[in-house]
């Protein structure tokens, strides 16, 4: 303000002393003249919006209000109770981490459950010294297929195994594969698809089918058993009655 007074007083020096002279004016000092006179219709524009006696109100007049609406959602993070005031922990917890780091912070994990863990994960395979076999899921077609297996010596009578355990228990880490025929004997080693089963028991069954073995040796066991009794002189008796 005090800027624009000093130059309303230069301005107003100047003109009078264009207007002491009784010589008439140039048209450099014509221009002077119309330029101060400009400066001020503006400087007297600009004093006329100032108010002379400033209020709250009209400080206030330029400061935005905020939205009814945005009003309802803020929410003060100091509460008055009958105990004081409270500070909201969840607006703290927010400001000291916006973005949730503290929730992803594991727990310290204790030395008892430490080596818990790692006791599971050394006993979920056998080791690296067995290929990492897994441990034994033992269901029913499992169960039926390794009692095939610990009876193989009766399957097939030509072939000697060395004798198990009757009470053998199945193997704590296992895994069942599928045998792939080479692509060098398609024809002479290779099932087809009518002869391949999808266990072990299917293909025993199979096997039967076609010798009649087990029924054979079932008959001659049966044969033995029932020797000097009332069933064997039923059966010779059949027999010479036949005869006749």
């Amino acid at each position: 303000m005090a800027a624009v007074l000093e130059e309303e007083i230069a301005t107003t020096t100047t003109t009078m002393s264009f207007l002491d002279e009784d010589e008439d004016l140039s048209d450099s000092q014509i221009q002077i003249l119309l330029k101060e006179a400009e400066q001020r219709l503006r400087l007297q524009s600009t004093l006329s919006q100032v108010p002379q006696n400033p209020t709250e109100d009209n400080l206030n007049t330029n400061i935005p209000h905020l939205d009814s609406r945005a009003d309802r959602s803020l929410k003060p993070c100091i509460t008055l109770s009958k105990g004081g005031a409270q500070l909201d922990s969840e607006y703290v917890r927010q400001q000291a981490d916006p973005q949730g780091a503290a929730a992803k912070i594991k727990p310290l994990e204790t030395t008892s459950a430490k080596n818990e863990r790692l006791k599971k994960e050394k006993e979920a395979t056998a080791g690296p010294q067995w290929f990492n076999l897994p441990k034994t899921v033992l269901t029913p077609e499992l169960k039926r297929d390794l009692q095939l297996l610990r009876l193989r010596s009766v399957l097939d009578p030509k072939r000697h195994y060395k004798k198990e355990n009757s009470r053998a228990k199945p193997p704590p880490y296992s895994q069942v594969g599928t045998i792939v025929e080479s692509p060098a004997e398609y024809f002479s080693a290779r099932l087809s698809n009518k002869q391949r089963k999808k266990t072990l028991a299917e293909e025993v069954l199979a096997g039967e089918k076609e010798t009649g073995r087990f029924k054979s040796k079932y008959a001659e066991i049966q044969s033995v058993k029932t020797s000097g009794k009332k069933e064997s002189y039923k059966i010779r008796k059949a027999k010479r009655t036949a005869k006749r």
